[in-house]
């Protein structure tokens, strides 16, 4: 693994970074090895539902269950509880394992004809619920994922998310989210984990909605809370390598996503290992 900046000043990035971009203008260096601190034990939860802006967990706020439970494949009953019903647009984000650093993206969406037919459990009948683009490869964090994510930890939290926000280092391609077009505020230097070259990671991102002020760009470091859950988790361009926190996508399927992505439809992204989100 190559090596670009000093052992001592990795140590410190590790411990100042939460996700992919660091706290103001996002130009922090990402770290160049895989150390960091160990997964935190999670409690039985996880560590974001959409119930409030912030990724935050709470029962008693928790959304009412999707209304059709069976059509989202690989989502077992708890996840589905936590898939709000005015969601129409849901970005599935399927781990390869705990700690693997690989995934696969399928965004799944709901026609208003789907919308009005009613609320039949399962939708085994003669129309499907959700239609499912295709499956896009993706990178998350270096050590996998975790149900309490911590600052440094390398892993990308597990639960479901809003989707409100974006930006990049390029023009807007055309997203109906609000866009933060910031040149030298998406600039990021460095290597990543695996020694690979990080220009252009930033030129496209789309905020996930995990300790962070719905309705700001992703550059806000605002932590409801607390620095030391993290943040800065993203959708961005995709590095190949695995990322702190945040989920890459190739610069192609980011625009896509950026394109489709609609704030009338109330987009979420669930996102964890397979076995998690079947639960």
């Amino acid at each position: 693994m190559r090596v670009r900046i000093p052992a001592v000043a990795t140590a410190l990035l590790i411990a100042a970074l939460a996700g992919c971009a660091g706290p103001g203008d996002g130009s922090r260096k990402h770290a160049t090895d895989t150390r960091g601190t160990a997964d935190a034990k999670a409690p039985a939860g996880r560590s974001g539902a959409v119930g409030a802006p912030t990724g935050t967990h709470s029962p008693a706020g928790r959304p009412a269950p999707a209304e059709r439970p069976g059509d989202l494949p690989g989502l077992g009953p708890r996840t589905r509880a936590e898939v709000p019903r005015d969601a129409e647009q849901v970005v599935v984000v399927t781990g390869g394992g705990r700690d693997a650093a690989r995934s696969t993206v399928v965004l799944y969406e709901r026609s208003a004809a789907d919308g009005k037919t009613g609320d039949r459990e399962g939708d085994g009948g003669g129309g499907t619920a959700w239609r499912a683009g295709p499956s896009w490869k993706a990178h998350n964090a270096a050590r996998g994922w975790t149900d309490h994510h911590r600052q440094g930890d390398l892993r990308s939290p597990a639960g479901v998310f809003r989707l409100t926000d974006a930006g990049g280092k390029l023009p807007d391609p055309g997203t109906r989210l609000s866009y933060d077009h910031a040149v030298q505020g998406f600039t990021i230097s460095g290597t990543g984990a695996e020694g690979e070259p990080l220009a252009g990671a930033f030129d496209y991102v789309v905020a996930i909605n995990y300790n962070r002020k719905a309705g700001t760009s992703p550059r806000d470091w605002t932590r409801p809370l607390g620095a030391d859950r993290g943040g800065g988790i993203w959708f961005h361009v995709d590095h190949d390598g695995p990322t702190q926190g945040c989920i890459s996508l190739s610069r192609a399927h980011m625009r896509t996503l950026l394109r489709t992505l609609d704030p009338a439809r109330h987009p979420v992204v669930v996102m964890g290992p397979a076995g998690s989100l079947a639960d």
